[in-house]
């Protein structure tokens, strides 16, 4: 009881007293969604790029939760293509807003970010997983402890394996399953047992130590080193796999 108090209960308390006294919008409609101006347009930026993003989300959930999407062009494409997924209508939505949007007023944080030829490879990975995501149905999208954003974004991650990229432990609903399982974590470096999201463990090289309760994770990473508590994410280096963050424009 003291381990899940000091773990779990006391950083989401501190985290929602923090949130408390943040400046943030009352909803959905006076929210800022505008492009922070970090990427550039699609015809500026020859190559092939691939950027997994997360912001904070808002209303009470903002308080531990992040939303997360994925973003890719094709090399020589004029375009940005980005995909979401929300809890409304047919969950999964393309070009819904700008590719680096701030979502419910917090600039977006880079997860992964892979460019040139590495991207042009696994883009055709990353369109056939939105393809394929089995819970792309009105209906199908649940806040808790999943299929939600985080979920969407975790399985197109899962798919693959080599850019060694995991979404960050306050995006709840990236550990859902819809069977109890055991084997290799998403990254394949490491392993993991897992009950519906709801209770599991990680052990692994780009995942570190990881402890699921309810949702809610806290533990530690090895390969970029950083604490991992429950409502704050990593506390820490930087994620290898982030190259750079996205930066707001001047």
């Amino acid at each position: 009881m003291l381990t899940i108090l000091v773990l779990f209960l006391v950083p989401v308390a501190a985290r929602a007293a923090l949130f408390a006294f943040e400046d943030r919008p009352s909803g959905w409609r006076n929210a800022d969604w505008s492009s922070i101006g970090a990427l550039p347009p699609a015809a500026a930026h020859p190559e092939a790029r691939v950027l997994f993003l997360s912001g904070r989300t808002g209303g009470l959930k903002g308080a531990v939760a992040v939303h997360s999407w994925v973003v890719f062009k094709r090399a020589g494409a004029t375009n940005w293509t980005r995909y979401d997924v929300v809890g409304w209508g047919n969950p999964v939505r393309m070009n819904g807003w700008a590719p680096d949007g701030r979502w419910y007023g917090s600039a977006p944080s880079v997860v992964a970010d892979i460019r040139g030829e590495q991207a042009e490879a696994i883009i055709p990975a990353v369109e056939k997983a939105v393809r394929n995501y089995r819970y792309s149905n009105a209906g199908d999208y649940r806040l808790w402890p999943g299929p939600n954003s985080n979920s969407f974004v975790a399985a197109i991650l899962r798919d693959l394996p080599q850019i060694k990229a995991t979404l960050p432990p306050n995006a709840i609903g990236r550990d859902f399953r819809p069977s109890p399982y055991l084997g290799w974590t998403d990254s394949g470096t490491g392993v993991e047992a897992n009950l519906y999201g709801l209770l599991g463990v990680k052990l692994g090289w780009v995942e570190g130590l990881e402890v699921n309760l309810g949702g809610l994770v806290a533990g530690f990473d090895v390969r970029d080193p950083a604490l991992k508590l429950p409502g704050f994410g990593r506390i820490g280096l930087p994620s290898s796999t982030a190259n750079a963050a996205l930066a707001p424009s001047s």
